[in-house]
């Protein structure tokens, strides 16, 4: 029987119908970044100290001093979650005696905050922080919270509420209902032939490639698959295949463990980074901008690498890119925070380049009997390093540069281990399990007599060649 590709030779590689579907696809995720950014604004932490309420019977010269000072980053700041004794200031004021200078206010005795906090509203008029008090012994719930809205976005979840008139909530509303208007795609957006054909559905798949070829004003022949082609594809019985085939041979096992890694790490390092951005230091708004309008170049670099350069070594080097720059964060002396910022910036930049090509280079990999899964399998792993990825940043508040370490380390390791994936960039994409490329340093046994010398004299199962379409 002739391949897919021979068979819908005559539909050309880019017309109106390719084009048509590429630009649908593509608007489906833009309410993706609204809700996955959307984050770092709902859950910011304002700077913010203590309460002394007014029935404390202080004197403005004993309220002023009523918060210890503690060192931060070189200066003297006000602490966050300690304040003085209230009931040993209000009888050094009822005595008439003043702070500093006849107080030794080092001696004075501290509690927490008892009576809550005082949120600067300089940058945030509120957010999830400020309104349930997510500070202090109570601050580990703002990255657990974060790690529930990766939770929702993994298992698809909504949760509905009662909506308030301002703050927060209505941002996120009004992040999350254009997002609704993508399921109008549904109408428009049809089945991949090739999956069709490979589910024996050749009826539905020839209505599509004959659509197909009216959009790209060409004219379709009268037979698309032969007769006899029909017979002996009906002849045969189609498998079905399930999750458990991305672990049936000891080639897909590798793959999809390997596939799992990668896609958790970029997304720990992707995230991480994304979620650091109030952090650092300067406006959060342009921050946030910038770590946005990083992004444009890094998938620009990612379409040149794809289409000029082979798959494994394109996302290694963009990796290491972005975990090295990571490691060196921690040499940066404090005063030059403006390439502490350049430094996360390029790491943003080279982990973003690699999460694009994640996408193309896991689809390439799989065959086509069971590629929505492994990349399904792989996208939720994604999910599972975001989950995680709050909790990378909550430890900078125990070691500023711990995030930095570890989400570098973690990202130059896993670029190691992908220069062990086969390369797909030439071949053709597989249809079944066998016609896989083989995972580099792992000797096979050889089933088939159908295999072909690769220009660097490796192995390889003929594959079929194939298109994407």
């Amino acid at each position: 029987m002739r391949d897919y590709d021979e068979v819908t030779a005559f539909l050309g590689e880019w017309g109106t119908f390719q084009r048509i579907i590429f630009f649908l696809l593509s608007a489906s995720i833009i309410p993706n970044g609204f809700n996955g950014m959307s984050i770092v604004f709902l859950a910011g932490t304002p700077e913010h100290h203590c309460r002394v309420p007014d029935s404390a019977n202080l004197s403005s010269a004993w309220r002023n001093h009523s918060i210890p000072l503690r060192l931060q980053d070189g200066h003297l700041v006000p602490h966050s979650c300690r304040r003085y004794r209230l009931a040993a200031m209000a009888n050094f004021s009822a005595l008439g005696l003043e702070p500093v200078r006849d107080v030794d206010l080092e001696q004075l005795e501290q509690e927490s905050c008892l009576d809550g906090w005082e949120f600067s509203q300089d940058v945030y008029l509120s957010t999830i922080v400020t309104e349930w008090n997510l500070v202090c012994n109570d601050d580990w719930k703002a990255p657990f919270s974060i790690s529930l809205f990766f939770v929702g976005v993994l298992v698809g979840s909504f949760i509905s509420g009662q909506l308030s008139d301002r703050d927060w909530r209505m941002l996120l509303l009004a992040l999350t209902v254009p997002g609704v208007l993508c399921a109008l795609l549904w109408w428009f957006i049809p089945e991949s032939p090739r999956w069709l054909i490979s589910q024996g559905r050749f009826k539905e798949a020839e209505v599509i490639i004959r659509r197909a070829a009216k959009m790209n004003g060409i004219v379709a022949p009268s037979t698309i698959f032969e007769p006899n082609e029909l017979e002996d594809l009906g002849s045969q019985e189609q498998q079905a295949h399930n999750i458990l085939d991305l672990l049936r041979t000891r080639n897909i096992c590798v793959i999809t463990v390997m596939s799992i890694i990668l896609w958790m790490t970029i997304s720990v390092g992707y995230f991480g980074l994304s979620l650091d951005t109030p952090n650092l230091h300067g406006d959060i708004y342009v921050n946030c901008f910038l770590s946005a309008v990083v992004e444009v170049p890094a998938y620009t670099l990612a379409w040149v690498l794809l289409r000029y350069l082979p798959r494994r070594y394109s996302v290694a080097t963009a990796l290491f890119l972005g975990g090295i720059v990571l490691l060196f964060v921690q040499l940066v002396p404090p005063d030059l925070y403006y390439l502490s910022t350049t430094l996360v910036m390029v790491g943003k930049f080279g982990i973003t380049s690699a999460f694009s090509m994640a996408y193309v280079y896991t689809a390439e990999l799989y065959p086509t009997v069971v590629r929505n899964m492994g990349v399904g399998v792989s996208s939720t792993a994604s999910r599972l390093g975001s989950i995680l990825s709050p909790y990378f940043i909550y430890l900078g508040a125990y070691d500023r540069f711990l995030p930095y370490i570890l989400m570098g380390s973690l990202t130059v390791l896993t670029a190691i281990l992908t220069l062990f994936l086969p390369e797909s960039s030439g071949t053709s994409l597989p249809d079944t399990i066998d016609q896989m490329l083989r995972v580099k340093g792992i000797k096979y046994q050889q089933t088939s007599n159908h295999t072909k010398i690769l220009k660097d004299g490796e192995e390889s199962p003929i594959v079929l060649k194939s298109t994407a379409l």
